[in-house]
């Protein structure tokens, strides 16, 4: 039953992640231009489904894909985070860079700033779908902490 509640719980962190990306994304990194673009070109809810997509596919993939006893430490678990915390960025750079190119902006000062606030938040949704997932895992379930 706990184990349910908190995957529920994950979950519902990261719909509520998604659904106000916008308002925390512009909490976290606001400048005036930056911001109303990446608004208008709604790249807001773009960079907030790529940043839940890979937490959770990251988290995924070590409980489940990996899930090797040889391969179930804390730094196993967070070199997987920093995969993540590498890998959301360069997509979340790439994607509204080649956006605000086509439209003949340069962002690109303000994009890696942006991109620096988004790995935080990615690194919080590994954290939360790890929990979320961890207790079904055969190999890696006390990883990062143990129960």
């Amino acid at each position: 039953m706990k184990n349910s509640v908190l995957l529920i719980a994950g979950l519902v962190i990261t719909v509520l992640f998604v659904v106000f990306a916008s308002p925390l994304f512009e909490a976290l990194y606001y400048e005036r231009e930056f911001s109303n673009e990446m608004y208008n070109q709604n790249l807001y809810l773009m960079v907030a489904l790529v940043t839940a997509a890979v937490a959770w596919a990251t988290a995924g993939l070590f409980y489940y894909a990996i899930n090797s006893v040889s391969f179930s430490r804390w730094y196993h678990w967070l070199i997987v985070l920093l995969a993540g915390a590498v890998v959301t960025p360069v997509i979340n750079y790439i994607y509204p860079d080649k956006i605000f190119s086509a439209d003949g902006l340069d962002f690109s000062a303000q994009l890696v700033s942006f991109c620096v606030m988004d790995m935080l938040v990615e690194v919080v949704l590994f954290v939360v779908a790890s929990f979320s997932i961890r207790w079904w895992s055969s190999n890696c379930r006390h990883t990062p902490i143990p129960e």
